[in-house]
């Protein structure tokens, strides 16, 4: 053999190893980093309401803690309302955050006459727990703080789920298990785990979906114990049935735009449905960002929940009265 045909020979077999190499961190390490970063990646983004608590907003609270539906220790604040309580509100806070991000919101909640119970997810904040699902497994924390609320606090029903993003997501989910849950307001929820991940994808990085996404999707699902298909807001809005949903988005949000808020609205079946769409472009900020029309749509929006609410009781028979 030449010493050229030797060179050429040597070249192809260091090409060839190159190739799978570059094949083996684009189609493995890749999509295995970030899977790593979606759901053991374990950081809080800086929030105005760091070191605050309601005591901060003027509502008195207790510091408690329960388990999730499958075991999981998550702590949480517990608001009695100041009076007479009209009802309780689960808050469900949003990805990489943490309880202190809906305060404002728990205030508001407080100003109308509502318990109220903040709680870290699962991996979050000061909660257990080692892996964040997006909101599958989350279900089964805000299904744990309702539990709570009525068994261990006799908290007044109707049980409200009032979530942001990841929140919403998951407020939707346990709202769909749990016939406890009288109704939710959805801010920002996404449509579905393979949607939101390959719009992510496709918005960040500008590329198809396959392979990387797709790796993502499966290996996340994987790892958070689940079915890709089965995390799916619309059946779950479906499955929520006629209980009251409010849909918030905000206008210019190019994470969840507000076509995803009409589209989970259409898929409903209540009678008391709403949707509001209000001006910003930040994800999850519409309360902050147009407090006053969102603090009127979720005033509104209870007001509907407690008169439908007296309305089955003037309609039900007094408990000592015989049916037929």
């Amino acid at each position: 053999m030449t010493v050229r045909a030797r060179f050429w020979r040597i070249t192809k077999r260091v090409a060839l190893i190159l190739a799978i190499l570059a094949a083996a961190f684009f189609f493995i390490v890749v999509p295995w980093f970030f899977t790593r970063i979606l759901t053991t990646g374990r950081f809080t983004f800086p929030d105005p309401n760091n070191d605050k608590t309601p005591k901060t907003y003027g509502m008195d609270f207790r510091g408690v803690q329960f388990h999730s539906s499958d075991g999981i220790l998550l702590k949480a604040w517990y608001m009695p309302a100041s009076g007479e309580p009209r009802g309780t509100i689960v808050y469900c806070h949003g990805l990489n955050r943490s309880r202190v991000e809906m305060l404002p919101e728990a205030e508001f909640g407080h100003e109308l006459g509502y318990n109220g119970l903040l709680f870290d997810f699962r991996h979050a904040g000061q909660s257990e727990g080692e892996i964040t699902t997006l909101g599958y497994q989350e279900r089964l924390d805000v299904l744990g703080a309702v539990k709570y609320a009525l068994n261990e606090e006799g908290a007044r029903r109707p049980v409200v789920l009032w979530g942001i993003s990841m929140g919403a997501a998951a407020a939707l989910m346990a709202g769909a298990d749990s016939p406890d849950v009288a109704a939710v307001i959805s801010d920002s929820s996404f449509l579905s785990f393979r949607d939101t991940i390959e719009h992510h994808w496709r918005l960040f990085f500008h590329l198809p979906s396959f392979p990387i996404a797709d790796e993502v999707i499966y290996w996340s699902a994987y790892r958070g114990n689940f079915r890709a298909s089965d995390f799916d807001l619309e059946k779950a809005v479906e499955r929520i049935g006629t209980r009251s949903v409010l849909f918030v988005a905000a206008e210019g949000d190019r994470r969840m735009p507000p076509e995803i808020a009409r589209r989970l609205f259409e898929r409903s079946a209540s009678p008391e449905k709403r949707l509001l769409i209000l001006p910003g472009k930040r994800h999850g900020e519409a309360f902050n960002q147009n407090s006053e029309k969102y603090k009127e749509a979720v005033t509104r929006f209870l007001e509907g929940l407690q008169a439908e609410g007296n309305s089955k009781k003037i309609k039900s028979p007094p408990a000592s009265a015989s049916v037929k």
